[in-house]
């Protein structure tokens, strides 16, 4: 079994900057040698809410639904670029609501398990 290099950044929205309490949204994924690149997003908006109030629940579902759109085949003005610079261009710092945390990588035979098995973890293992 073959296994490559990918890298991995979670999406987390933080609400307050200044507080600089967040919620882990999704995770994105991309692995250059099998032609991948995916993320995927999962708000607990209660939790988020818990942190914020007042916090804009539909602008902050439109930021991470755009992380999805920009990976796909439909990526619009990003479909011209290659996988590895959407990757890049995603995964830059932002002090914004919705960013990403610190790149990472690892090995992978699946890059799609692996996206599965990082959502299980980083994502879905907050929630109570």
């Amino acid at each position: 079994m073959t296994r490559d290099v990918y890298e991995y950044a979670v999406i987390r929205v933080v609400p307050s900057v200044e507080r600089g309490e967040l919620v882990n949204a999704g995770v994105i994924v991309y692995c250059q040698p099998r032609g991948y690149l995916c993320a995927r997003v999962e708000l607990d908006e209660t939790r988020l809410l818990s942190l914020c109030a007042t916090v804009d629940l539909a602008g902050v579902r439109h930021a991470l639904m755009a992380y999805e759109v920009a990976c796909g085949d439909d990526a619009g003005p990003m479909r011209k670029e290659s996988l590895g610079s959407r990757f890049r261009w995603l995964t830059a710092p932002r002090s914004t609501v919705v960013q990403t945390g610190p790149v990472h990588a690892g090995l992978t035979a699946d890059p799609a398990a692996e996206l599965d098995h990082l959502m299980e973890r980083l994502v879905r293992t907050a929630r109570t």
